[in-house]
């Protein structure tokens, strides 16, 4: 159960009290203001904070550049170009604060992103809850025969059968020792920071991530994309829809440019100028490896 009833109080307790203000808002993101989106089988996603809209990306553009946007007529195609020439700067005027709850495995993959600013629940003060992640059957699958780093058929019957229980037994014990090697019952217990390492990798845990649009699309660019793995991109995609109703035209621009579009080699452009004029052009020919091949032809088929 992602939220407890004393957490889901809160969270109407929060978006029941308002506050005046003069600062820019966006009518998109207030509606996703503490409200938590459930992730995985324990986890969520919610904002706590954000600054900024799609306006603010263009007041930070025109004083950046000055009469050089007079050409732009609208704020949605001045984004467009921002997006597509890879200016950076006027996105991270837009911040967001995300409070996120995640299995620990994953949060080691996202702390990757080192361009935010984190702050995460400490078992080495706290006692963290009895919530592992367990895949659901059809997310149990064997290791990729092509790709080293990812996952390949999904296991079936007992096999699966065999797996799940595993995870289930051996996160449960480290679980029942984490208690007992705390536990104060007549004798001094074990240091909270100590018997913390006792625990699975899929135990959950949370953080206040907070990050500006710019690094926020990058993460979103990596871990949206369909080759991510699918624990953390299921994240990825929760964040993506709260994105798309904070900054609708710099979301729609980053999907167009960024998600739905591609990045090609200089061998790889040459391939498809020569494509154009008739040529056929095979791995052998084209310059690139039996690896870079594959992909140029997984991005050609979409």
């Amino acid at each position: 159960m992602p939220l407890s009833p004393e957490q889901k109080q809160e969270i109407e307790e929060q978006r029941s009290t308002s506050q005046p203000t003069l600062r820019a808002v966006s009518p998109g993101m207030e509606k996703h203001l503490y409200t938590a989106h459930e992730v995985l089988d324990h986890g969520f996603v919610r904002v706590i904070d954000y600054m900024g809209d799609d306006a603010a990306i263009c007041q930070a553009a025109r004083v950046s550049y000055g009469k050089g946007t007079k050409s732009v007529q609208n704020d949605e195609g001045l984004i467009r170009y921002l997006m597509r020439h890879w200016h950076s700067t006027p996105f991270e005027m837009c911040e967001i604060k995300l409070h996120v709850k995640l299995p620990v495995f994953v949060a080691r993959q996202w702390i990757r992103h080192r361009t935010a600013n984190v702050n995460e629940y400490s078992a080495r003060y706290s006692i963290l809850d009895r919530e592992f992640y367990i895949p659901a059957p059809e997310h149990i699958a064997a290791q990729s025969v092509v790709n080293n780093q990812g996952r390949g058929a999904a296991l079936q019957g007992e096999e699966a059968a065999r797996v799940l229980e595993i995870l289930k037994a051996d996160s449960n014990r480290c679980y029942d020792n984490y208690e007992a090697m705390i536990s104060d019952d007549g004798q001094q217990g074990l240091a909270r920071e100590l018997a913390r390492m006792n625990l699975p990798a899929n135990v959950y845990t949370q953080w206040y991530w907070k990050v500006d649009l710019h690094n926020l699309f990058h993460f979103l660019r990596l871990r949206a994309d369909h080759h991510a793995q699918y624990e953390i991109r299921v994240y990825a995609d929760a964040i993506c829809k709260v994105v798309a109703d904070w900054v609708p035209a710099a979301y729609g621009a980053f999907e167009d440019y960024r998600l739905g579009g591609a990045n090609l080699s200089g061998r790889a452009m040459d391939c498809i100028r020569r494509m154009l004029k008739g040529e056929e052009v095979t791995q052998e020919t084209s310059g690139m490896s039996k690896g870079e091949w594959r992909e140029f032809e997984a991005e050609l088929r979409g």
